[in-house]
Parts: structure tokens; C-alpha cells; sequence
């Protein structure tokens, strides 16, 4: 089967990071490898040199200790002191037996030498010469003039050459003794491996023994270069040398006497570690080899793993005829099955639409029926789903009713636009998931179906309050009118939303007893309903309304009429109680209308009172209705006839205090005689005098004392008791509040003056 786009671009992908990774993983294993066969191969050599140095400088030392220790010795003063001859076979047998024996002690095979300078002898490998005064000479011009050390190494063609001037700590020399290592000798003594490259350079850096002929491995420059570097004594390590025009560059290993400060030192040979890691080399190309054969697999089982979803899409979509020779599936499946998508869901949102666009109309439909209950439960389990509404187990609903409190500034005309905005705001505020669609119920009522899973009561009633709190303060803020909320009790069937919604109607009916922007729970009156009916009529408060309208105070009476309908709403729970009692308020109206003869009610125009009042749901707006059309026009009337009245009534009440101070006096007993409520007494002598009638009262009775103070000589008890004080301590009070002092100071003070 052909393999698509996405099939390559995975198995590519995964092939291209997975050899990159063993590539690196690889490469990292090479030079870890490398360097460690290197520091082995180097630490190897290192030893090998340590051990060549060790070796040699020990052999060295025993020759320079036996010619030092021989130049000590009695016999070795006689015998260079003395001529010898071909008949001195003793002193020759001597001189050659030392020789030997300095032999056995330091290498085998090489050649020892004994010159005397002050008989010019020489013994060397057991036979005696003696010395030309031009080889003296030389020996003198090439050992001991110009010669800062007693003991000194050369090399020479044949090896290398042990110088040794004796007596070792005189200046003036007597003898040399030679000792010749040759190369065979010192081949022997060092025995490289491998045919491993030996050098040893001298303190001053000039070669004194080599296995190769240094000029194929080194320069005279690096050779110079390696003696500074090393010119720390008794050290050991690598050099590495930079690359000339004629070597490359080379690593050297070193080690450095402290004896007579000879580098020994041999180059590392990349063919040696390129052999050492032969075998190592071949496993790591084996091992990249099996690791990039196991990702190809691994990869190509990958890219069928996840491409094969994309192919079981591919055969279930079907084959789409618009669909170009580019994007063949072959090629390209992801494309493909983009375009196979599109077209469903381009068919499925043609149709979709088609749906949505009656979906509103469809489903008002439903609620409506919901309401009206003309929907059997069949045909219920059957539209809910097609419009959305899932059918879930121990759901409950609640029928939420708005009704507008008033109108604001707005024209009657206006209340239909009122509603489908507030059926608006519901459905912004209200989340989807927790209502069904709002809809206006009739020409004053928008209706909402809330839905709740998985709460109980309380959680409902919260839920439910917080949202109709919420719907209040929205309508109050975007449209400046208030609202009341009727709710209903929760049901579980919603088959049962009609009678929800006589629920919720219900609710809302008892506004008048609640005020505007009442949020009303059917739970809460229903036990109002079904109860007793006990009517509360304010009896005290209609009177003190009714002194108001008699005097023609306006601020009073609207706050009498406020007080005396909250008092009849909050007392009366059924809103039927305060129909009744609105009725006898209203008629009690029109009884002081014809006592105090004037004509407000009983014009033309307010035949139809009752039935406007009634018809009237809103509380502030019943206020609004009474004070204005009926009670404002009886309180102008009056102030015309009571002005005259007013005047005369005060001046009597103060006409007998004056003359009944020393009396028991109060408004009650003066209503009594002038056969007028106290409370309307007293409104009437507040309003034209601008003060009670008990400070009138207690000033005129304090102006007596004062006179009487002055100009009798009754006692301040005398004075209280006549001024109807039963404590002389209240009338001392009295006093001294009134006039800053007490009654006694007030006597002295004006008798003083």
C-alpha cells in the first residue's frame, strides 16, 4: 500500500533526530576512546622512560663512585706518581686489577682508561702505552682547560664517554679516567620496545644518545625547545610540539634526572595508538551501524503507528469528487481529509442554519404550551432534545415571572419595548446551561424556566435570589425602571410549569404589600394565603393624617400618608386585606371631605376612584395617586379656612395660660373644654406661635418667678409649689437652665443692683 505525506515526513523526521543522536553519541564514545587509549599508551611510555632513567643513572653513579672513591686511595697517588715500565708488572697488575674491578660494577662491555698526565702512562683494556707530548697536550686542551667541572659525559662516534679529572676535589690534576659505553652497550642497557625512538639530551639540551637518526623525527629547534621545557629537575609528563614546515606535530614523553639533569625522552606514535584502538574502532562503527538499523525500524513503526488513524479517516470519509488531482490522498491525506471535513461541515452548517433560524420560534412555542399546558409527555421527551435541552435525572425547575413596578419617564406606549429588553437582559444574565429560553408571557409579564441538577432546596433558593437580585440591579442600572420577581416552588415535572407559573402570579399579587423591586417566593406566602384573614387599620395614624389635612401642614401629610399605607402593607399579609382596607381609607376620605364641607372626591372626574386605585399594583404609585389627586387639593382647600381658625385657637390656648399658670394645666384638659383633639391643638399653637405648647407653658410660669423673685418675698419652695413645681429641685433645674443661674443667685444679684 502507498505510503502518504505524513507517512514520510514522520518516518524522516524520526530518522533524521535518531541518527543525529547516535551520530553524536557515537562521535562522543570515538574521542573518549581515543583519548583514553592515548593516556594509557603515554602512561606506558612514561613508566618505560622512568625505568630506562632509573637504570642507566644507577650504572652511571657506580662508575663515578668507584673513580672518586679509587682517586682517595694511598695507592693510587704512588701509582700515578710513578713511571711505569714494562718491568713494573706490579704497579701495572694494580692499576689493571683496579680497572677490572670498576668494570664489574658498572655496564658490561664497556671500556675503562687510566692516563697519568705526571708520567704520561696509559692503561686502557689491559694494555700499557705511554703518551706523545702532542697527545698530552690534547688530552690537557680537551679535558681539563677550560673545564668548570671534574666530571663530565661527551659523546663520542662510538658511544658515550664518562670524563672523570682526578684527584676529583683538586685543582691541579694528576690522572684521567675514561669510561667508553658503547652504542651496543647502551642498546643493551635501554632495550627500547617495539623499536621505540630513545632519546638523551644533556643539561644544555645536545643529544647524547639516540636509537633513530633524530633528523627523520626532530629539529635541532624542537630538540631545544624540549630542553627549556624540561629544565625542571627530577620531573616527568607529555610535551606536545606545534607543527613545523617539515614535522608535523608531535607528542613527546619525557623524563627528567635529577641526577645529572639527562632528558630522557621518546615521541608518541600515532601508528601505535592507531593500532591500539583498531579493535575498539571496528566496535564503535558496529555498534552505529545496529543503533541507526534499530531507529530506521523503530522509526518506520512510529510513522505507521500514527499515520494509521489518518488512514482509517481516509477510507470512512467519503470520496469527494471536487476534490483536485493535487491533493490526491496518496499524496497528501492530511490535506484530503481537511477538504473531506470542510465539505461535511460545510452540508451540516447549510443545514444547521436552516434549523437555528426557526430554533427560537420553535422553542418560545414549546414554553408557551409549557404555560398553557397543551403539551402531552410524549411530544415533551421528544422536542426537548432536538432543541438542546438535555434530559438529566433529579433536575428541578422554577418559574421566574418579571413584572415592570412602573414606568419610569416613559409613555404607556413604551411598556412593550420595556419587556423585550428586560427579556433581553435575562438572557445575558442568566448563564444558558441554567435557564430555558425567556420569553414575554403576556402584555405586562416576561417568563424564565430555571433548571438546576444536583441541588437541593436551599441551594436553589440561594442560587435563585442571587440571580433575581442580579436582574433588578441590570434593569435598574441599563434602563432606569424597577421591577418585582415572583418565583415559584420547584417542581420536578415540566408538565407541571402551568401551574408554576399561577405560582409565581400569585407571588407577584402581593407588591402592594412589599413595596417596589420585591423579589416574592410562593413558599413565603402561601401560609398568608391559606390563613386567617386579621385586618389592621391604623386608627391613631388616620386621625394624625387627618389633623394634618385639617391644619393644611403638606409636609405632614405626606409623611402621614407614607406612614399610614406602610403600616396598612406591612400588618395585612394578604394583598385581599389591603384592598379592604384601602377601600375604608378611601371612603373615611370622603366622610372629612363633606364634615369639613369642601368637594374633592365627589366631583365628576373621581367617580371611577375605587377602580383606578384598585387596578393599581404598585404601592408607591397608589401613594403617588392619593396625594396628588385627592388628598393635596383637600389640604389647599382648607388652608384657606383654617388660617382665621388657627389664629383664634392659639390665642385662647395661650389666653388660658396666661390666666391659669399657677394651675394644673395640659392640652388634653383644654381639648376638653374647647372640644378639639389635643394633637390638633397642638399642631395648631406650634404652627402659629413656632413652639409647643408645654415650652409656652414652662417659660410664662418661669417669667412669674422671675417677677416674683424680685418683688415679693416668698420662699423658692413657695415660688415652686404655686407654680405647680411638686419638687422645688425641678423648678431650681428649670430655672437655671433658662437663665444660667439658680433662683437664689438671681434674687441676690437683682436685689444688689
Amino acid at each position: 500500500m502507498k505510503k502518504g505525506r505524513m507517512f514520510y515526513t514522520i518516518f524522516i523526521t524520526i530518522l533524521v533526530l535518531g541518527i543525529g543522536l547516535v551520530a553524536s553519541f557515537g562521535s562522543y564514545i570515538y574521542f573518549t576512546t581515543i583519548s583514553s587509549v592515548m593516556e594509557r599508551v603515554s602512561n606506558s611510555k612514561q613508566s618505560y622512560m622512568t625505568q630506562i632513567k632509573n637504570s642507566l643513572e644507577q650504572k652511571i653513579q657506580t662508575i663515578e663512585y668507584a673513580f672518586n672513591t679509587y682517586s682517595t686511595t694511598s695507592s693510587f697517588d704512588e701509582v700515578v706518581k710513578h713511571p711505569i715500565t714494562e718491568k713494573d708488572f706490579v704497579a701495572y697488575r694494580n692499576v689493571n686489577s683496579q680497572l677490572n674491578y670498576i668494570a664489574t660494577m658498572g655496564l658490561e662491555g664497556t671500556e675503562y682508561s687510566l692516563i697519568s698526565l705526571d708520567q704520561n702512562w696509559k692503561i686502557s683494556n689491559g694494555s700499557l702505552s705511554y703518551l706523545t707530548k702532542t697527545e698530552r697536550e690534547k688530552l690537557f686542551k680537551t679535558y681539563i682547560d677550560h673545564q668548570d667541572k671534574g666530571l663530565f659525559w661527551i659523546k663520542t662516534d662510538k658511544g658515550i664517554r664518562f670524563v672523570n679529572t682526578l684527584p676529583v676535589f683538586s685543582k691541579k690534576k694528576q690522572a684521567i679516567a675514561l669510561s667508553d659505553i658503547s652504542l651496543q652497550t647502551l642498546n643493551r642497557a635501554i632495550q627500547a620496545e617495539d623499536h621505540m625512538a630513545v632519546f638523551i639530551l644533556n643539561k644544555q639540551g645536545d643529544l647524547m644518545y639516540e636509537t633513530e637518526p633524530v633528523e627523520q623525527l626532530l629539529t635541532t629547534q624542537q630538540l631545544q625547545h624540549i630542553s627549556e621545557a624540561t629544565a625542571t629537575p627530577d620531573n616527568s609528563g607529555m610535551l606536545t610540539l606545534e607543527k613545523t614546515k617539515h614535522q608535523p606535530a608531535q607528542q613527546v614523553i619525557y623524563a627528567k634526572s635529577a641526577y645529572n639533569n639527562w632528558t630522557y625522552l621518546t615521541i608518541l606514535d600515532k601508528k601505535e595508538i592507531s593500532n591500539a584502538f583498531q579493535t575498539t574502532k571496528f566496535g564503535i562503527i558496529t555498534m552505529v551501524l545496529v543503533l541507526t538499523l534499530l531507529i530506521v525500524v523503530v522509526a518506520y513503526i512510529i510513522a505507521v503507528y500514527f499515520t494509521k488513524p489518518f488512514q482509517q479517516i481516509k477510507r470512512s470519509l467519503p470520496k469527494n469528487p471536487n476534490f483536485s488531482f493535487k491533493n490526491e490522498p496518496s499524496k497528501n491525506e492530511i490535506d484530503w481529509i481537511i477538504d473531506s471535513i470542510d465539505s461535511i461541515v460545510t452540508e451540516k452548517e447549510s443545514l444547521e442554519s436552516l434549523i437555528q433560524s426557526e430554533m427560537p420560534q420553535l422553542e418560545t412555542q414549546l414554553i408557551l404550551n409549557l404555560f398553557r399546558r397543551r403539551i402531552s409527555t410524549e411530544e415533551l421527551a421528544r422536542k426537548m432534545p432536538r432543541l438542546g435541552y438535555p434530559q438529566l435525572e433529579n433536575q428541578m425547575y422554577i418559574t421566574l415571572l418579571i413584572q415592570l413596578d412602573n414606568l419610569g419617564d416613559r409613555e404607556p406606549s413604551d411598556k412593550d419595548v420595556l419587556l423585550l429588553a428586560i427579556n433581553k437582559i435575562v438572557e445575558e444574565t442568566i448563564p444558558e446551561q441554567q435557564r430555558m429560553l425567556p420569553i414575554i408571557l403576556n402584555d405586562d409579564i416576561q417568563a424564565t424556566i430555571l433548571m438546576f441538577t444536583g441541588k437541593n432546596e436551599q441551594e436553589i433558593n440561594k442560587q435563585v435570589l442571587d440571580d433575581a437580585t442580579l436582574l433588578i440591579r441590570t434593569v435598574k442600572e441599563y434602563l432606569n425602571v424597577s421591577i418585582s420577581i415572583g418565583i415559584s416552588k420547584s417542581y420536578d415535572n415540566l408538565i407541571e410549569s402551568k401551574e408554576a407559573c399561577e405560582m409565581s402570579k400569585q407571588a407577584l399579587h402581593h407588591r402592594l404589600n412589599l413595596g417596589k423591586e420585591s423579589i416574592i417566593f410562593y413558599e413565603d406566602i402561601s401560609t398568608v394565603i391559606s390563613g386567617p384573614v386579621l385586618l389592621h387599620y391604623p386608627t391613631e395614624m388616620e386621625s394624625q393624617l387627618f389633623d394634618a389635612i385639617r391644619i393644611g401642614d403638606e409636609e405632614q401629610v405626606r409623611l402621614s400618608v407614607h406612614s399610614l399605607l406602610t403600616e396598612i402593607m406591612t400588618k395585612n399579609n394578604h394583598s385581599m386585606n389591603f384592598e379592604v382596607l384601602l377601600v375604608r381609607f378611601v371612603n373615611n376620605l370622603i366622610q372629612l371631605e363633606q364634615l369639613l364641607g369642601i368637594e374633592v372626591l365627589l366631583t365628576q372626574n373621581n367617580h371611577a376612584l375605587y377602580h383606578r386605585l384598585l387596578d393599581i399594583r404598585n404601592p408607591e404609585e397608589i401613594e403617588r395617586m392619593l396625594v396628588e389627586q385627592v388628598i393635596s387639593p383637600m389640604v389647599k382647600s382648607m388652608k384657606e379656612k383654617t388660617n382665621q381658625q388657627f389664629r383664634c385657637l392659639s390665642e385662647k390656648i395661650a389666653a388660658i395660660i396666661r390666666a391659669e399658670y399657677d394651675q394644673e394645666l395640659s392640652l388634653e384638659l383644654i381639648g376638653d373644654r374647647l372640644h378639639y383633639n389635643p394633637n390638633y391643638l397642638s399642631s395648631i399653637f406650634k404652627k402659629e406661635y413656632g413652639t409647643t405648647f408645654s415650652e409656652y407653658l414652662m417659660g410664662y410660669r418661669l417669667q412669674m418667678g422671675k417677677k416674683w423673685l424680685i418683688e415679693t418675698d416668698m420662699t423658692i419652695k413657695e415660688i415652686a409649689e404655686r407654680l405647680q413645681y411638686h419638687n422645688p429641685q425641678n423648678f431650681i433645674r428649670s430655672f437655671r437652665k433658662k437663665e444660667q443661674v439658680t433662683p437664689g443667685a438671681y434674687r441676690k444679684m437683682k436685689q444688689a443692683n
